[in-house]
C-alpha cells in the first residue's frame, strides 16, 4: 500500500527558539507537549502532514537501542550530539502498523518491533484529549543517519485541527523532502519499499518518488547546488542525510514576510530557499502553488 508523507522530525536543542523562528515565518506552532520518555515537541500542522519540532527534555529516559528495538529518545539525542539541529527522521503515514511491519521485514528494511505510545494534547479551548500512535521503524545500513518510520494514528480526530492549518504565511501543504547522497540511485530500493511507491525518475544525480502526499527526492551535492541553489551544510562522510523540505505558498508575500522578519533567503529558479544555517539546521524551500 502506498504511504504518503506523515511528518518530519526536526531536532533542536532550543525548542522555544525554534518555535519562535517558525512563528516569525508565519507558521502556527502548537503548544509544548511531552512524550512519556521525555522528549518534548511543538507541532506545525498542514492537511494530513506536520512538522515536529523536537528536543530532549529535562530528565528524559534515553535508553540505548537494542536488537529489534528502536529507541526514539536515543535517536533524537544522538542526532543532536552528532550534527546539532536538523532533520533527524522522515515519517510516512500508516493505516496498518502490523501490515507495515510485515512489509518492511519482507523487503529487508525492518526487523524492529512496532512501538505504541500515547499522550495528551491540548485543544484551543484548553481541554486535554488523548492521542495515540504506533510507530513501525525501517532502516538501511547504508544510511545510518537517516531515521525512518511509519506512523499509525489511533485517535486522529483528536490530533488534526483545521484551525492550526490556516497559517498566516499562506503555506498550504508540505510538498516533499530532499535527501543528500553521493549515489542517489542507490537509495531507490529502500525508499520504494518504505513508501510503497515506485520511483518516477532515477539517475546519477537525482531520484524522485511521488507518494500519495508529497515527494521524496535524493540529490547529489552538485544536483542540490544546481536545483536548490544552496551549498550542502554537511559532508557525506557518514552517509546520506536529510537536508531539506518543501512547502507551498505564494512567493512574493512570503519573501516580504521573510524580509520583515530579518531571515536571510535566496531566490533560485522558481523558488525561495532558506539555508539550514538560518533555519535550525534544515533547509526550507518555498514553492509557488501550481495553477489548477
Amino acid at each position: 500500500m502506498p504511504r504518503g508523507l506523515d511528518h518530519l522530525v526536526l531536532a533542536t536543542r532550543d525548542l522555544e527558539a525554534a518555535a519562535a523562528h517558525y512563528q516569525a515565518m508565519g507558521f502556527i506552532v502548537g503548544a509544548r507537549n511531552r512524550h512519556p520518555w521525555g522528549t518534548e515537541n511543538r507541532i506545525v500542522q498542514f492537511p494530513g502532514t506536520f512538522l515536529e519540532l523536537i528536543t530532549v527534555g529535562e530528565g528524559a529516559a534515553i535508553d540505548a537501542p537494542e536488537p529489534g528495538r528502536f529507541s526514539f529518545a536515543w535517536a533524537v539525542n544522538h542526532y543532536l550530539d552528532a550534527f546539532g539541529d536538523g532533520f533527524a527522521m522522515l515519517v510516512v503515514e500508516s493505516q496498518d502498523a502490523a501490515g507495515d511491519e510485515e512489509a518492511f521485514d519482507s523487503a529487508g528494511i525492518g526487523g524492529f518491533e512496532p512501538f505504541f505510545f500515547e499522550r495528551f494534547a491540548v485543544k484551543p479551548d484548553g481541554s486535554r484529549v488523548r492521542v495515540a500512535f504506533t510507530l513501525t521503524f525501517a532502516a538501511d545500513p547504508a544510511m545510518p543517519e537517516v531515521g525512518c518510520f511509519s506512523c499509525q494514528q489511533h485517535e486522529p480526530q483528536n490530533f488534526w485541527n483545521p484551525a492550526f492549518q490556516a497559517h498566516p504565511n499562506g503555506v498550504s501543504k508540505l510538498g516533499g523532502v530532499v535527501l543528500l547522497s553521493d549515489a542517489p540511485g542507490a537509495t531507490v530500493p529502500f525508499f520504494e519499499a518504505f513508501t510503497g511507491s515506485r520511483a518516477a525518475c532515477t539517475g546519477a544525480r537525482n531520484m524522485a518518488i511521488v507518494t500519495p502526499r508529497g515527494t521524496v527526492e535524493a540529490m547529489s551535492p552538485d544536483c542540490y547546488r544546481d536545483v536548490i541553489g544552496l551549498e550542502p551544510a554537511l559532508s557525506l562522510a557518514q552517509g546520506p542525510w536529510l537536508a531539506a523540505f518543501k512547502v507551498t505558498t505564494p512567493l512574493e508575500a512570503m519573501a516580504a514576510r521573510l524580509e520583515g522578519a530579518g531571515i536571510p533567503f535566496i531566490r533560485h529558479r522558481k523558488h525561495l530557499a532558506v539555508a539550514g544555517m538560518h533555519n535550525f539546521g534544515t533547509a526550507l524551500i518555498f514553492e509557488e502553488p501550481k495553477a489548477m
